[in-house]
């Protein structure tokens, strides 16, 4: 089910991205940790049977995206694929989210 769960590859493939980069000694344990916290937690949403903790997990993984933005703005330009990946999985969460709180039953 994850191979087809297009924010969630995003999420991992984002990850990958920050591995690679050149990153101060201070940020890297934090960016690390934050942008694979994207990819689990979307994955743990994901098996959630009801919409309601489906949403709290994908807000988990949106505020995680976030502090990745966050380190990635003090190590890397605008217009890296970093950032722009991190941007395009922001948007994708958005409207994931959005999609669940209008179908929500609760």
């Amino acid at each position: 089910m994850l191979k087809k769960f297009k924010s969630y590859q995003l999420a991992v493939e984002l990850h990958q991205q920050c591995l690679l980069l050149k990153v101060p000694s201070y940020l890297k344990d934090q960016l690390f940790r934050a942008s694979s916290s994207v990819a689990l937690n979307l994955a743990e949403g994901s098996a959630k049977p009801t919409n309601r903790d489906k949403i709290k997990f994908y807000y988990i993984a949106l505020g995680s995206l976030r502090e990745t933005q966050a380190s990635l703005e003090f190590i890397c330009s605008e217009k890296s694929e970093a950032v722009e990946l991190a941007d395009k999985l922001g948007a994708h969460i958005y409207k994931l989210i959005q999609a669940k709180l209008r179908a929500r039953k609760w």
